[in-house]
């Protein structure tokens, strides 16, 4: 391979790895969106791919038959990344950014294939053989590369699993059960599950979405897409509201301008939804809005209820003011409610697969100390909590969704390890986390040792209390199954009664 083949190679790479990070990560989530599952697949496989020709350029000079597998393995990729322009362009609507560098990468790659194939077509001429070579740091990098790639694939391979597992089985559609809810966020992590239980239980569902695509490919016909609030007419009827709409948290760094994007996405947009509320002819009867136990800041050991005030910093100025942005819906008659809400662990998405990952390659790590107190909650109890608030008048306010036994992040890490039967040994200092993440590291250093105090005396039960239970469920190896016992003949004489035969009858008459 010459010179320029490696460059060109190389910065595919490069620009492939930030595409996944940038985009399919922090972006799209793509691992924890149902709708994403095929592209997950062909991602997963193309990645494998890679993993494999990253390794054989970085150290082999292949020929005859081994050549010519080599060039069955670039056709599939071709054939691979033409099967995923397509999907992504049927389910998601990709932003600006994302369309330049796929644009950038297909010409790089391209320029690669045209230098490369003649290579290959020549090495496939000779007789077959496999050559020890080395291109000295350019080898090393497509060993790492490689290394990367393949635990991507295997990250993708198991969201596939884990969403295909979670989908809502095909199923008769349910009575009507009258209500109208509209859920904003609806084809995110928490949204599109919820949106499920809607329909599974009658209910008539408006979908809020910024790309119609997604929300089609998720829910198809069985709601009502909408991709502006004043498209609906002012005669609609909307009996309840769900607003999970908000920009992830977790991802890019927290600049200016992601600061800026948080809040748009959460208070401007509240604020917007209230303003659309008031043109109706009859407001909903209650708001469910989202918001984080981030509203409490670092709290240290202590417990802390729905009765503590604000705590300091960006997340806690976020989710304050995104609470009072809700809260002007009650001066329209309604029933608000927030939702604090704490690390929400899924097999299927959200934050979970990120912290599993690494520690299936036995690379878990406790943050800081490990002392601070991390509050969570499974996603099927998160989501009877919506359920409750929409349905129950008692339920107002500030409420906690979190179980009720927080726990240590060292606790959690060392569960988590056990639970995937990997070891645990690693720990990130804080100075560290604080210096690439900046404020974004209040989320994993800062202590919120939350409970669900009100969401209990309203009579609310949870299905999973334990850390340790949520992750056995969601990640341990499936319970073994009851073992087929053969009915045991009985040594007892038989008391069953029997009808006599007709000749003991003739017999006893005789």
């Amino acid at each position: 391979m010459t010179l320029t083949t490696l460059i060109l190679l190389t910065l595919q790479t490069l620009l492939g790895a930030l595409d996944n990070v940038l985009h399919h990560e922090l972006t799209e989530r793509l691992p924890s969106k149902p709708s994403a599952r095929r592209e997950l697949a062909l991602h997963s496989a193309r990645e494998t791919i890679y993993g494999v020709l990253f390794l054989v350029f970085a150290w082999i000079e292949p020929a005859g038959l081994f050549a010519l597998a080599v060039l069955a393995l670039l056709v599939t990729e071709v054939a691979i990344t033409i099967a995923d322009f397509l999907e992504e362009d049927r389910t998601r609507n990709l932003p600006p950014f994302e369309r330049v560098l796929h644009t950038v990468l297909a010409v790089l790659y391209g320029a690669f294939l045209g230098l490369v194939l003649p290579w290959l077509v020549v090495q496939a001429n000779a007789p077959t053989a496999v050559t020890l070579t080395s291109h000295g740091l350019f080898s090393w990098f497509f060993t790492l590369a490689s290394f990367g790639v393949l635990a991507f694939a295997v990250r993708n391979a198991i969201a596939v699993r884990m969403l295909a597992a979670s989908a809502a089985p095909a199923r008769t559609l349910p009575p009507p059960s009258g209500r109208t809810v509209l859920v904003t966020g609806a084809t995110g992590f928490i949204g599109s599950a919820l949106v499920e239980r809607l329909l599974a239980r009658g209910d008539r569902v408006f979908v809020l979405t910024r790309d119609r695509r997604q929300s089609r490919a998720l829910f198809g016909d069985r709601v009502t897409h909408v991709e502006r609030l004043d498209a609906l007419p002012r005669e609609t009827r909307v009996d309840a509201t769900v607003n999970l709409a908000g920009a992830p948290v977790i991802g890019l760094p927290w600049t200016r301008a992601r600061r800026a994007q948080l809040w748009r996405s959460r208070i401007d947009f509240t604020d917007e939804l209230i303003r659309w509320i008031k043109t109706l002819d009859h407001a909903p009867a209650v708001l469910v809005n989202a918001s984080a136990i981030g509203f409490y800041g670092d709290r240290g050991d202590a417990i802390v209820t729905e009765s503590e005030g604000a705590g300091h910093g960006f997340a806690a100025d976020l989710c304050r003011l995104w609470e009072d942005a809700a809260s002007r819906a009650e001066s329209l008659g309604m029933r608000v409610v927030s939702l604090r809400i704490g690390l929400v662990l899924d097999a299927a998405g959200g934050a979970l697969p990120m912290m599993a990952l690494p520690a299936r390659f036995g690379l878990g790590a406790v943050f800081g100390r490990g002392t601070q107190w991390m509050s969570w909650i499974a996603r099927p109890d998160l989501l009877r909590m919506i359920l409750a608030a929409i349905d129950n008048p008692l339920w107002h306010g500030a409420i906690n969704a979190t179980a009720p036994e927080p726990v240590r992040n060292a606790d959690f890490q060392r569960t988590l390890a056990r639970t995937l039967r990997r070891p645990l040994f690693l720990a990130v200092p804080a100075w560290l986390l604080r210096t690439i993440l900046g404020e974004m590291s209040s989320i994993f250093l800062f202590s919120q040792r939350v409970v669900p105090a009100r969401a209990q005396a309203l009579g609310f039960t949870f299905d999973v209390h334990f850390a340790a239970d949520a992750l056995a469920l969601l990640l341990g190896p499936p319970p073994a199954a009851l073992p087929e016992t053969a009915p045991q003949l009985s040594s007892a004489p038989n008391l069953v009664k029997t009808e006599p035969s007709q000749t003991a009858v003739k017999e006893a008459a005789e």
